[in-house]
Formats: C-alpha cells, structure tokens, sequence
C-alpha cells in the first residue's frame, strides 16, 4: 500500500485538490438555470474537478520520472 501511495502521490493530491475546487466551481459560480450538465449538481462538478485535477497533478508526475530515466 504504502509503494501505491509513493509511486501515485502526485496524482492521489491531484484527486482532491480537484474535488475541492470542483465543488468551490459548484458552490461560487454553478449554474442559474440548472440545464448545465457539469455544473448543475455538486457531485458532477466534484467528480469532474478530481479528474481534471488527476490529469493535471500526473501530468508533472510523468515529466519528472522522464528526466530520471
């Protein structure tokens, strides 16, 4: 467990800190006439902002084992 952990760290803080400002998008900015499909509930927003946030967290993770190779 702990070797999952250390060889996805970038992308388990990317998970949440995307869930966290997903739900931020959700609750500051959302959608006024409930017909957005992403934004239109906390869950979808949520779960968008992990993946987005995983995307982008893993992105510098994959940089930085290419200059150790």
């Amino acid at each position: 467990m702990k070797e999952f952990i250390q060889k996805y760290k970038l992308g388990i803080i990317g998970i949440f800190v995307g869930g966290i400002l997903g739900y931020a998008y959700y609750h500051f900015i959302g959608c006024n006439t409930g017909s957005c499909a992403i934004t239109s509930k906390p869950f979808n927003s949520s779960v968008y902002g992990m993946l987005m946030g995983y995307l982008l967290f893993s992105m510098f993770d994959n940089a930085k084992k290419k200059e150790n190779a």
